[in-house]
């Protein structure tokens, strides 16, 4: 039989294994190790609703997971906070939420994230955000925003000579650059021609 002290040591020994758990979260996030960060912060986050830093965590965790379906609901949940944290901290987490959308192909939803980026992150990493800007305007059909995005991506690498891939970017994005030139043109056309109809 279990007598009730047993019952209430338990029960109060909990608390502490949740916050080792914690602790133990953490050293996994700072070691990189994002899939054994996730599994604790989610069963944490189930009993305790964490904190919106820790929600942070707990999405850059999914999107490092690939779950970005999962990502992208906590760091909508997360984002009020962002305004209180250091600007290269809330660059990162915009980039993992725009980078999530952009896997999920929403394209739209994925713009203002990357844009709400560009004033908080280190100038070297604007290029590479730029790339993404003009990439969704892209499918979006909007060429003259993505041409305007693809040029400050361009003029970002050219001075960036330390970005990795910067070579072959460069060659994608003046590739880019022109399509965009060339289907502006050929829509300008269209609309010049179905409007005199």
């Amino acid at each position: 039989m279990i007598t009730p002290l047993i019952i209430l040591s338990a029960v109060a020994a909990a608390p502490t294994d949740d916050a080792k758990d914690l602790g133990k979260a953490l050293e996994y996030f700072t070691a990189g190790k994002y899939h054994e960060c996730l599994l604790i912060l989610s069963r944490l986050d189930k009993h305790y609703h964490l904190n919106p830093r820790y929600r942070a965590y707990l999405a850059t965790c999914y999107y490092y997971d690939w779950d970005y379906k999962n990502a992208v609901k906590v760091f909508e949940e997360a984002a009020p906070s962002f305004t209180n944290l250091a600007p290269h901290e809330r660059s990162f987490y915009y980039w993992a939420w725009a980078e999530s959308l952009f896997a999920l192909q929403r394209w739209q939803e994925a713009i203002p994230k990357y844009e709400a980026m560009l004033p908080v992150c280190y100038d070297s990493e604007q290029a590479e955000a730029y790339y993404r800007l003009g990439y969704c305007h892209l499918m979006l059909k909007g060429w003259d925003k993505a041409h305007e995005c693809f040029l400050l991506a361009q003029q970002g690498y050219e001075r960036h000579t330390e970005l990795k891939n910067r070579k072959a970017r460069l060659a994608q994005l003046r590739n880019m650059i022109r399509g965009c030139e060339e289907a502006s043109i050929k829509q300008k056309i269209e609309g010049k021609f179905g409007q005199s109809k």
